[in-house]
């Protein structure tokens, strides 16, 4: 995790939430912050990573780097487009 200067994250939570996680802290043999910045940090990134990634098929991707590869004539709408300043 990238450490520089360190802000704050505040939240409520009810009581049991809150007992639950200073027991895992304490089986994890860290810190109620370390352990919630730990976890939340890997959950955020693998959200993330879900929502940059995007997944096709072996034929949609060789359909896509064809189209890449030999671009069809433009047409006019690109050509007024690629017109403008």
């Amino acid at each position: 995790m990238p450490t520089t200067n360190p802000t704050r994250i505040n939240l409520r939570t009810s009581p049991e939430a809150k007992a639950m996680i200073e027991r895992a802290a304490a089986l994890m043999g860290t810190t109620v912050s370390g352990f919630m910045l730990q976890h939340a940090y890997e959950a955020a990134r693998r959200v993330v990573a879900d929502n940059d990634t995007l997944l096709m098929s072996q034929q949609a991707f060789e359909a896509f780097a064809h189209t890449c590869e030999n671009p069809p004539p433009p047409n006019a709408a690109l050509r007024q487009l690629m017109s403008r300043r």
